[in-house]
This record gives C-alpha cells, sequence and structure tokens, in this order.
C-alpha cells in the first residue's frame, strides 16, 4: 500500500511540481508589479491595483475557457498511443491518425477561443473602466486606473494564448519549458518596468503607464518563447499550428461548453473572498490589514492546490482514455494524500512560527493588526487543507469532463453556506474577521466534500457503463 503510494506520487510529481514551480513564480511577476507601483506612491499604488484586478479577474475567467483543453489534449494523445500499437493493420492506422488529427484540431480550436476571449476581455477592460467614475472611485484614481488599462488590455490576448499553448504542453505531459520561461519573464518584467517607468536606456518616461505596457510586452514574449520552444520540441511540432481561421466549429463550440462553467467557477470563488474582504473592512483598517496579509498567504501557498489539481485532473483524463478506472481513482487518493502532507508542513509552520511568516505583509507596529492575523492563521492551518482539497475536486471532475457539476457544487459551497456561514460567525455570533475565516472555512469544507462525493459517483457510474465493453 505505501510502497504503491509512493510510486504514484513520484509520477504525480513529475507533472505537478513543474506546474506548482511556474504558479509561484507566476505570483512573483505580480508581486514584482505591485513592489514597483508601490515606489510610485500611494495613488500610483490605489490606481495600479484597482487597474491590476481589473485585469485579472477578467484574465481569469479567459483562462477558466481553455483550462479544458489540457484534459482534451491528454485523452487524445492516450487514443493516439493506444492505436500506434495496431498500426501495422488499416485499422490501427486510420484510429491513430484520427487521434493525431484530433489533437490537431484541439489546438487550433483553443488557440481561437482564447483569440475571441482576449480580444472580449480587453474590450470589456476598457468599458469597465470608463465605468469607474460612477462607481465612487476617487477621480485622481480613476484617471491613473484608466491609463494603465488601456496599457493591459492589449496584453490579455498573448496571455490567452499563453494560456493555451501552456494547456497543450501540459495535456502532452512536457511542461518543462513553462518554469523556465516563466522565471526569466520575472526577470524581463522587473527591468522592464524599471526602463519604462523611469526612463532609462533612452525609453521613454512613462510611470505607471510604463508597468501596464512592460506588463503586457512580457506576456507577448513569455507566448512567443513557450511557442517557438514547443516548435522545437519534435513531439509537440507536429500538431502545434496557429491557423485559427481553419478551427473545427464543433471542436470550438466544445471546448467553450466546457470551459465556460470553469470560467464561471473562477470567476465565482474570485468574487466569493472579494465579498469576504469587503466584510472585513467593515471591523475597521486592523482587520482588513490582517484579513488581506492572511489572504495573500492561502494564495501563495494555493498554488501547490493549483498545480496538483492540474496534474490530477489530466491524469485522470489519460487513464480514463485508456480505461485504467481503478488507476482514476487512485490519482484522487494520491493527490489528496500529497495535498495533505503539504498543508500539514505548512500549519506547522503557521502554529510555530507566526509572526515570521507574517512579517512580510504586515506593519510589525500594527498590534492589533498582528494580533488578529496570528489568530486567522489558526483557522488557515486547517482551512487549506479544504482550499487544497475543493481545488483537487474541481480538477478530478474536469478529468471526466464533468465541468458543470463542479460549477453547480461551488456555488452551493461558496455562496449559500460560506457567505451566510460568514455573516452568522461575524456579525450575528460577534466574531468580527475570525468569524469571517471560520465561514470561510466552512464553506470550503462544504464544497471539498460535495466535490469529492460526485466524483466518486460520476467515476462509479462511468465504470459501470463501460463495463459491458471490456468484458
Amino acid at each position: 500500500m505505501l510502497t504503491t503510494l509512493l510510486r504514484d506520487s513520484r509520477a504525480l510529481a513529475t507533472l505537478a511540481v513543474p506546474l506548482i514551480l511556474t504558479q509561484l513564480a507566476q505570483v512573483a511577476l505580480t508581486t514584482t508589479d505591485t513592489v514597483m507601483m508601490g515606489l510610485l506612491g500611494t495613488t500610483e499604488l490605489a490606481a495600479g491595483g484597482l487597474a491590476i484586478v481589473i485585469f485579472n479577474q477578467i484574465r481569469t475567467m479567459g483562462v477558466g475557457l481553455v483550462t479544458s483543453v489540457g484534459n482534451q489534449i491528454a485523452a487524445a494523445a492516450a487514443r493516439a498511443e493506444t492505436a500506434t500499437t495496431g498500426a501495422g493493420s488499416d485499422d490501427g492506422k486510420s484510429a491513430e491518425e484520427e487521434a493525431h488529427h484530433e489533437v490537431r484540431a484541439i489546438v487550433r480550436a483553443s488557440l481561437a477561443v482564447a483569440t475571441l476571449a482576449g480580444i472580449v476581455g480587453a474590450l470589456i477592460m476598457i468599458a469597465i473602466g470608463q465605468l469607474l467614475t460612477w462607481l465612487g472611485q476617487d477621480a485622481a484614481v480613476v484617471d491613473l486606473t484608466r491609463t494603465m488599462i488601456y496599457a493591459l488590455a492589449p496584453g490579455l490576448l498573448p496571455c490567452l494564448w499563453f494560456q493555451a499553448v501552456r494547456q497543450f504542453t501540459v495535456g502532452m505531459r512536457r511542461p518543462q519549458a513553462l518554469l523556465q520561461i516563466t522565471l526569466i519573464s520575472i526577470a524581463v518584467n522587473a527591468a522592464l518596468n524599471w526602463a519604462l517607468i523611469h526612463g532609462t536606456f533612452g525609453l521613454p518616461r512613462l510611470g505607471l503607464t510604463g508597468v501596464g505596457i512592460a506588463t503586457s510586452t512580457v506576456y507577448l514574449l513569455s507566448f512567443l518563447a513557450l511557442y517557438l520552444a514547443a516548435k522545437k520540441d519534435k513531439e509537440l511540432a507536429p500538431y502545434l499550428s496557429f491557423h485559427i481561421t481553419r478551427a473545427d466549429a464543433a471542436t470550438i463550440k466544445r471546448l467553450i461548453g466546457l470551459g465556460v462553467p470553469i470560467a464561471a467557477t473562477y470567476g465565482s470563488e474570485a468574487g466569493f473572498f472579494s465579498v469576504t474582504a469587503l466584510m472585513a473592512g467593515s471591523f475597521g483598517p486592523d482587520a482588513l490589514a490582517a484579513h488581506t496579509a492572511v489572504n495573500q498567504l492561502v494564495y501563495i501557498v494555493f498554488q501547490v492546490a493549483v498545480g496538483l489539481s492540474h496534474a490530477s485532473s489530466i491524469n485522470v483524463s489519460r487513464e480514463l482514455a485508456l480505461g485504467n478506472h481503478d488507476d482514476a481513482r487512485r490519482i484522487k487518493n494520491t493527490a489528496l494524500a500529497c495535498a495533505g502532507a503539504v498543508m500539514t508542513v505548512v500549519g506547522i509552520v503557521y502554529f510555530t512560527v507566526p509572526r515570521l511568516v507574517l512579517a512580510p505583509f504586515l506593519d510589525t507596529g500594527s498590534d492589533q493588526a498582528l494580533t488578529i492575523a496570528t489568530q486567522l492563521l489558526v483557522v488557515t492551518a486547517f482551512l487549506q487543507f479544504f482550499d487544497c482539497t475543493q481545488n483537487i475536486g474541481v480538477g478530478l471532475l474536469r478529468g471526466l469532463d464533468d465541468t458543470k457539476s463542479g460549477f453547480r457544487i461551488t456555488l452551493i459551497g461558496y455562496w449559500i453556506i460560506g457567505l451566510p456561514a460568514a455573516w452568522l460567525f461575524a456579525y450575528a455570533l460577534g466574531l468580527d474577521t475570525l468569524g469571517i475565516w471560520l465561514g470561510l472555512l466552512t464553506g470550503l469544507a462544504a464544497t471539498a466534500l460535495l466535490l469529492l462525493r460526485r466524483y466518486n459517483t460520476a467515476l462509479t457510474a462511468a465504470q459501470t457503463q463501460t463495463a459491458p465493453a471490456t468484458a
């Protein structure tokens, strides 16, 4: 039993670790922007932060539209490998060619979906920028936010192209270039930020706008780097084509059908945490500062869950395509065991050195904020088990091509259970910010349990349906 778990964990880690490190590197990318904006002043930080919030909300939903691409590629690639074993026969050869054609069709369709989402998303960003004055924002902040949005909007298109190619490489189980490119992009982003903010190396001095232009430029360069890296890979190059005008309409429709619930799930989760931030702000600046600091810690650790979720999701798609239902069930247990091990270590750190963990995020001169944040860390130590589990659960269902159930369950867990629980604990029971986080824990726990239950039920149903064919 232990030997099998260790073997499966190593296999999962092969795909998950590069994804986790890539996610953490992307967090560093946005952190660099925030630090650079903070050096410009409080107004610039407020305006730039607001622009990035708008950009990230739309980007996150756009990423959701192409997230299922990795699963579709993994399943098609597995079918191609299976068909290759029968390549000596006419039937085997045609089956292999059909599977290879399916991979190429999915790649083209994903780039077409990314193009559409990038263009529409950029226009929505600009429209939101025009509406900021009507949302009660400070006029000086609004003017700066708009210029930042105009600079960020063009970057959404190459950002989503990058995500589409990323899902392709992950689905083909060859994500090695992702981490290298993302790490290099951090350094390039920092250099461009500095040069465009201050006008060094003969470049114009653009201030806050320079941050937006630098970010958009880095997204474009990252996409080109990943695309060229895939083109140089002998196993990836035959499938990669940017002829989006030749994309199959039926494949595009299927990807959108799978992607819309994922995008809605991502948007719903982001909205859930945004509302709780507003609730925390109602208890004063110290409470909001503590909430923000702990939330950032959760966000960083959450990248481990994202990597495990994507890796387990891809592996489930692959095993089901090969007819290995028992292996698909074991993937769930392996992913949860790996998540549990990581979250246990994180929890021990929270309990033993809370002040050290919080030091980078909180001004130690605010004793009240530090006290609140230390209390929240206790809840967070348990909350992150469920947060990681629910993200893995969404990924497992995505591996079954069941994205709608994930969306419905997260709506129930976040908004019907979690948000009312947060209000009850925080206001009715008078636990303030601590109550909000108890509500978050309740909502995430309910979501995690419902998702795992749904996965077990759906996998059993799938296995029952295929049993006569394999008998």
